[in-house]
């Protein structure tokens, strides 16, 4: 989670815990009396007695003013506190309904808390007529309240969440409390648990927290990227028409690491980041409306509210249950073979030698086309001229908005690829499992649902505006046809280009569209650096400026000049032509930070670079 704050990595020194750790996940006692006489050495093992390290900057921190707190409804780095859950939602809706609508909400109404038990705490209405923000459907044979803010998808998921103990065994236990009390999950909220490992489900179920977490919808899913990744699979067809057809900003709580914008399913516009034991108590809740903090989780049969409190297990109660439950053995039993894999697995054949068989019929691996055409000898870089904007973009442009990992949309040239290569909609499985066929990942690039193209302002999705026609259509075919007409692609965009993973399809997939330069306001390090790796130019405007302050609408035709003389930090000459034939003319800093990266880029890419060297040396 590095790139989300800004650094490389996060460090937190060994101490006696760690030991500890190592010792319960099966680890031989020899091993660990090694590794901490080696960190020893190194001076990264504290104790009680080390002395006070010494860092550039400090920060203080008042254990005392910590409070439970989710991320959200878009980004990890926006923290929620749990009592202002309610607060923060009303304003993103309000936010939302002004962009979209124009309007504002109006006062909610009193009656809505006849709809608590099924899900309430609804958002106020808005201006559409007809249409209060909450809508009665027919779900699992119950009539439940759907509403804005309504839980559709409650996933305990993620790599890093799912391997700690303490919140997983806390998890089962507010689920045990949960039960004993008569409480159960809105039938509209979509259920899952993706366990880090199998000793995950082994010590759940020695705890006999197993049927508990099951009783309440919580059934392991497999081993693996699932809803963190956008692989939860559809919504209830009831609950996705009516999400659909009232138009409704639902949300997924889930224990991820990530929430960017289309990225756990397309129609879940509210995505928040919390703790197991958070996504537990929220499927119970059914709303995001709610201050868990002081109201209560929900009601029992007999009527009584329950509150968090109530059933949120205490710290004594959850390291009782660790130390009696997570054992070495467990660790010992499911990793001692954790290679062998399956019986299906072991039956597969797998091809072997040096170069691998190219199949032209696969839809999951093709050759790629990054060497097609691929010169020996390089010349001077070569300036930009004529260029058009392919797309123009805001703040916070994820690596999920450029390159999608989760669902492919049908109707999106990615799955009408598909479609004429003979696979069903149901067999098109994810951008992420394709990821080894660069015509799938292309037609995906800038394909998030949730992508906003401000030349094509009002529309969300996959969008942009091909020039001069000022013809809409989709962005991958809009740069196939720019590549025909040989006309070369840039990028606009603003603050925090490319955070978020540092998912490498982004960069390519970039390229493979054509755009030969990026100019954003400021980059994500590693995606900066990946743009560079595959030859795409990062530019960054200067302190200041931005499209806005310089009056660029994307509609202009670009010269990028004096490329051929470039050197790290240096400054680059932009000239754009308007319309109305007035030119804008402008500098933009060069994103190369050192030479070697300048001369990635004089390659074509590092690929590039490396083969050339490769041989020669040959």
């Amino acid at each position: 989670m590095g790139p989300e704050y800004g650094a490389t990595m996060g460090f937190f020194p060994a101490d006696e815990k760690t030991m500890q750790y190592m010792l319960m996940t099966g680890r031989d006692k020899k091993h660990v009396d090694m590794v901490r006489e080696y960190l020893k050495l190194q001076g990264l093992f504290v104790t009680e007695d080390s002395p006070e390290p010494v860092f550039t900057h400090t920060l203080e921190l008042d254990m005392g003013t910590v409070e439970p707190c989710l991320a959200g409804p878009k980004r990890p780095q926006d923290r929620i506190l749990l009592s202002e859950m309610p607060k923060v939602f009303h304003k993103a809706m309000e936010t939302a309904f002004k962009e979209k609508r124009g309007g504002e909400l109006l006062a909610a109404d009193p009656d809505y808390n006849r709809w608590l038990e099924e899900g309430g705490y609804t958002l106020a209405k808005d201006k559409i007529p007809g249409h209060s923000g909450l809508v009665k459907m027919k779900c699992a044979a119950d009539d439940v309240a759907v509403a804005h803010g309504s839980v559709v998808i409650a996933s305990i998921t993620s790599c890093t969440n799912t391997s700690n103990p303490a919140v997983l065994m806390g998890a089962g236990l507010l689920a045990k409390k949960a039960v004993e009390r008569g409480l159960k999950v809105k039938p509209f909220v979509k259920t899952s648990l993706s366990p880090g490992s199998r000793v995950v489900t082994d010590y759940l179920k020695a705890a006999g927290l197993t049927p508990y977490l099951e009783a309440l919808g919580f059934h392991d899913v497999g081993y693996g990227c699932t809803t963190c990744i956008g692989n939860s699979g559809p919504l209830k067809d009831s609950v996705s028409q009516t999400i659909k057809n009232k138009d409704l900003t639902v949300a997924a709580v889930l224990s991820g690491n990530r929430n960017f914008e289309g990225r756990i399913n397309a129609q879940v516009k509210a995505n928040y980041l919390a703790s197991p034991i958070l996504v537990v108590a929220f499927a119970l809740a059914g709303n995001v409306d709610i201050d868990l903090a002081k109201d209560p989780v929900a009601y029992d049969p007999n009527g009584h509210p329950v509150y968090l409190k109530d059933i949120w297990p205490g710290r004594e109660e959850i390291n009782d249950y660790v130390s009696k439950y997570v054992l070495p053995e467990m660790f010992d039993k499911e990793y001692s073979n954790v290679f062998e894999g399956t019986k299906l697995w072991r039956e597969l054949n797998a091809p072997s030698g040096t170069q691998y068989k190219w199949n032209p019929e696969s839809t999951y691996i093709q050759e790629p086309p990054f060497f097609k055409d691929f010169p020996l000898n390089i010349g001077d870089k070569q300036d930009i001229k004529g260029a058009r904007v392919l797309a123009m973009l805001g703040d916070s442009i994820t690596t999920d908005h450029i390159s999608p990992a989760g669902s492919i949309p049908a109707h999106y040239p990615a799955g009408e690829y598909l479609q004429s290569h003979d696979v069903d909609e149901k067999h098109f499985n994810s951008y992420g499992a394709r990821r080894g066929n660069h015509e799938v990942m292309m037609r995906g690039t800038f394909g998030n649902v949730r992508l906003k193209n401000q030349l094509v302002p009002g529309k969300v999705g996959s969008w942009t505006l091909h020039l001069p026609e000022k013809q809409e259509m989709y962005i991958y075919d809009a740069a196939m046809k720019y590549v025909k007409d040989k006309v070369p692609l840039i990028v606009i965009a603003g603050k925090e280009y490319g955070t978020g993973s540092s998912r490498d399809w982004a960069a390519k997939g970039t390229q493979l569209l054509g755009v030969q330069a990026v100019i954003a306001e400021s980059f994500e390090r590693i995606h900066r650096s990946n743009l560079i790796g595959m030859g795409v130019l990062p530019l960054q405007f200067k302190e200041g400026e931005n499209a806005k302050s310089l009056g660029l609408d994307g509609t202009e035709i670009y010269d990028l000049l004096d490329i051929s003389k470039l050197q790290p930090a240096s400054e680059l000459k932009v000239v754009a032509h308007k319309e109305d034939g007035t030119e804008k003319i402008f500098n933009v800093i060069v994103r190369l930070n050192s030479s070697i990266e300048v001369e990635y880029f004089r390659n074509g890419g590092i690929l590039h670079r490396f083969l050339r060297e490769k041989v020669k040396g040959n």
